[in-house]
Order: C-alpha cells, then structure tokens, then sequence
C-alpha cells in the first residue's frame, strides 16, 4: 500500500500528476485544486490512497492527511467511487463538506458533478450514522476526558483529523455549548471552532 509519495513532479495532466521517485514515475489522480499548485519540476509530496482492483490500480493524491480520511470515509458510502469521491473532497475545504453533511446541506453536495439528490442523500445518511456510532463508542469507552468531549473527540477523528486537533476543538466546542447538548451539536460547534482556526 502506498501512504504518500514525495518527489519531483515529471509531468501535469488536466486529471493527473506524475511524481518522480527514486527514478519511477507514479500517475496519481487529485482534485484540480491540487494539481494547479504543482509546477513541473518543483518537489511536492502527496498523501495518496492506492485502490487495487482485478481491473485497475490508482493513486488518488491529497495535500492533507484530513483530505485523505475524508476520502477514505466517503469511499465506505454505497454507490460512491473513487472519481465521485475525489470530486467530492476537491470540491470545497474538508471542514465545509464535514459541516455540510451533519447539517444535512445536500445542496452543497450535489453542485459536485456525478453527485444527484439521492446520491447527495446516501452520503449524509451513511456519514452522519458513522460519525454518531463512533462518537457513542469512544463516549462509553472512558478514555478520561470530560464527558461528552471524547465523544466529539472521536467523531472528529472518523471524519479525518488529527488527534490534537479533534480534542482542542472538542475542549472549545464544550465550552461555548449549553449542558446537555446533542452530539450532533457538539460536533457541528468543533468543525466551526476548525474552519475559524
């Protein structure tokens, strides 16, 4: 399985990149948002996905390792690829797309090309319930923070971030919250304490 790649760029496409390393040349697939940083000769470095199938083999490369989790995440939702979801994260920031999904804005989702209302529908239905169950879980679990905050915690690190991120934006979302809200709630005011940072 292939992590990240970091080399010098061979080559730009209007889908792709060619990064070369130690002499081999790997194709990966990213969001126009990405590729139009990358220059021809310059060295970058990709987070990639690498999708093995019988009939295919690809990189999908992403600047943040909060991109590739998300990807990753909207890779478990029925129906979505791996085309649908690159189109998805390259959309908009992954904090915008996180919000949008538990607000349940299926407007924003299905401005991506590929992506209809019952598609747009799926994915915050499938995304949302993950998001809870693995709130709920870290929740019971005890991991020693205050409760609620683990919960908001591990929702947070479902949807891609860092564990240092997920629990400052946990600790800021809990203060600014009246007691007793739902986890929903408190996982939107995390993602609004990231976007701000």
């Amino acid at each position: 399985m292939i992590a990240s790649l970091e080399g010098i760029a061979g080559a730009v496409f209007a889908d792709s990149l060619i990064i070369e390393v130690g002499g081999v040349g790997y194709r990966v697939f990213a969001a126009p948002a990405v590729i139009a940083t990358v220059k021809v000769g310059e060295r970058t470095k990709l987070f990639t996905h690498h999708v093995i199938r019988e009939d295919l083999q690809a990189l999908y490369g992403f600047r943040t390792p909060e991109e590739l989790g998300f990807f990753g995440l909207l890779l478990t939702v029925t129906g979505v690829g791996p085309k649908v979801a690159l189109g998805i994260v390259g959309s908009r920031p992954v904090g915008d797309l996180q919000l949008a999904i538990l607000s349940d804005d299926q407007a924003l989702l299905t401005a991506v090309p590929g992506v209809g209302k019952k598609l747009a529908a799926r994915v915050v239905l499938e995304l949302k319930e993950k998001v809870a169950a693995a709130g709920f879980a870290a929740g019971s679990a005890g991991s020693g923070a205050p409760a609620g905050e683990s919960e908001v915690t591990a929702a947070l690190l479902a949807l891609g971030y860092s564990a240092g991120e997920a629990r400052q934006a946990s600790r800021d979302a809990l203060t600014d919250l009246a007691v007793g809200s739902g986890l929903e709630e408190r996982v939107k005011a995390a993602l609004r304490t990231l976007l701000k940072g």
